[in-house]
């Protein structure tokens, strides 16, 4: 039937230009239509007419022998976000799963409209659309029921979100140990900063209080996702004939975005962009979490690394890691203790990182890697006070005729993210003299 439907579209479409042929061709000699030009354009447009009724009839019987054909009524539906039986869609990346599980924000009409791209229909057309552009009316009703028109069908399904999301979270490091926040159409996110720590408490009696504190102060942070936008060109053919190709789309765009996060988190300015760990800042890691003491202009010493580590109260240690380039690990893996045991050390177990100084490392080649003056060169912490925010909604648009030369199509996928560190004394940065 879809077929007929389509060929019935053709058929109509056909008709139109015949009859604007007639119309351009009387206006191009300047004349009215001759009463036989106007009994031809009448009969095209009525023929036109009796095509679209009858694709239009063929399109409501899909409509109503689909809705027959579903298992379930309107009226017993699964919610937004449960399958049959009441059962929640299930998610695997880490702010996903935050969010499905905070009750205050699964009652806002953000999360709900979100969560009605799970439905089999809203992923179904949308696949439908990613792979051919064509869409007939059931799919159309599918993708944008209940959805703001800012949007409409380009929206991915939450799904197809939270794979992209988990993609970016196993080739990012610092996604894995950060707190990961999802957020509904890129609302901020408050983050509550402790600027001055209480005095310490005083040992009294019974019925006394202690004595009042007035250093304590709260402070606040705002994190709003930034949009983050990659093209990518592929095969009209593969699109056609490869099955599963969302699973390639977020492959691609998995890495692609997963680099430029990776370099922001690291060196990022904040400014229209996440809020770099080696990027000096007091809405972030300000230079008084600096460390050159026993460093040289060139290079990094044990002492130094030491000074580092113990920069860092005693209370993150046990998730606190190193952060640095290749060339920094190289450099520090000549390096002796004053017994003559190499600072350093290699891990001997699959899956364990190597540690230094008994913490564990990452590496990544967008850390600083210039030893000179005053530069930063490695970044020790507890990345658990690094906050990501990211936007829940995965825009993707279709690029048709732009590369229609070299048969290909062209996808952009746009997504917001942003990130800071919200804690300086939970982080210490290695700096040369």
């Amino acid at each position: 039937m879809k077929t007929k439907i389509v060929e019935l579209r053709q058929k109509r479409a056909k008709l139109i230009a015949d009859a604007r042929a007639l119309i351009d061709a009387a206006e191009g000699e300047r004349r009215d239509l001759t009463a036989e030009e106007q009994n031809s354009w009448d009969q095209m447009m009525a023929d036109a007419e009796s095509v679209r009724g009858q694709y239009d009839r063929l399109e409501r019987q899909m409509a109503a022998e689909a809705d027959l054909g579903e298992p379930t009524t309107r009226a017993n539906r699964p919610e937004p976000g449960e399958r049959a039986g009441g059962q929640p869609v299930e998610f695997r990346s880490r702010g996903m799963q935050a969010a499905q599980g905070g009750l205050p924000l699964r009652e806002r009409r953000e999360w709900r409209n979100l969560m009605r791209t799970t439905s089999p229909e809203y992923a179904a057309g949308f696949r439908s659309w990613l792979a051919g552009g064509e869409l007939v009316n059931q799919e159309v009703r599918a993708l944008q029921a209940d959805l703001d028109t800012a949007g409409g069908y380009l929206m991915a399904p939450l799904q197809i979100v939270d794979a992209l999301i988990k993609a970016i979270d196993d080739a990012v490091y610092i996604r894995q140990w950060a707190t990961v926040f999802s957020v509904p159409n890129a609302d901020s996110l408050g983050v509550p900063t402790l600027e001055n720590d209480p005095a310490d408490a005083d040992w009294t009696t019974e019925l006394a209080t202690g004595s009042e504190d007035s250093t304590m102060s709260v402070g606040r942070r705002e994190l709003h996702p930034y949009p983050l936008a990659k093209r990518i060109k592929l095969s009209r053919k593969l699109l056609m004939k490869v099955p599963g190709i969302e699973d390639l789309t977020v492959a691609r765009l998995g890495y692609k975005f997963g680099i430029t996060q990776e370099k922001a988190y690291l060196t990022g300015s904040g400014a229209g962009q996440p809020l770099g760990i080696f990027t000096a800042h007091t809405d972030g890691i300000p230079t008084s979490r600096d460390v050159s003491t026993d460093n040289t202009t060139t290079a990094v010493t044990g002492d130094g690394l030491i000074n580092a580590k113990y920069a860092l109260k005693q209370q993150y240690w046990p998730r606190a890691r190193w952060m640095a380039h290749r060339d920094f690990y190289k450099m520090v893996a000549k390096l002796k203790d004053g017994d003559g045991q190499y600072i350093w050390r290699e891990s001997v177990r699959v899956g364990e990182p190597d540690r230094l100084l008994g913490l564990p490392t990452a590496m990544s080649e967008y850390a600083p890697n210039t030893f000179t003056t005053g530069q930063y060169v490695a970044t020790v912490g507890d990345f658990s006070n690094y906050w990501i925010a990211d936007s829940m909604a995965l825009f993707v648009q279709r690029l048709v005729e732009l590369y229609a030369e070299s048969n290909q199509i062209g996808l952009i996928g746009r997504l917001d993210s942003d990130g800071q560190p919200t804690l300086a004394e939970a982080f210490a940065r290695v700096t040369l003299a």
